[in-house]
């Protein structure tokens, strides 16, 4: 959740759900919802573990996290 009437959180929020549309929504013709709705966790792992976003010094959001060695979240498919 955000809080009403700040732009800081709001934005952020904003920028997901738009690039969410162009890049998993609306990136191809799917035949039905529940197709779209399979590729939602592969595009959410895509987002978070590899796509560069230009705001972090082009780096995916995982990267921020620091994890080092066997950390459990580094074993991801």
């Amino acid at each position: 959740r955000t809080k009403p009437y700040t732009p800081q959180t709001n934005g952020k929020a904003e920028r997901f759900i738009q690039t969410s549309l162009r890049e998993w929504a609306y990136a191809q013709a799917y035949n039905t919802s529940r197709e779209r709705a399979a590729e939602l966790p592969r595009w959410l792992h895509r987002y978070n573990w590899h796509r560069p976003h230009g705001s972090i010094g082009s780096v995916p959001p995982i990267s921020r996290l620091g994890l080092a060695g066997y950390n459990l979240l580094r074993l991801h498919i």
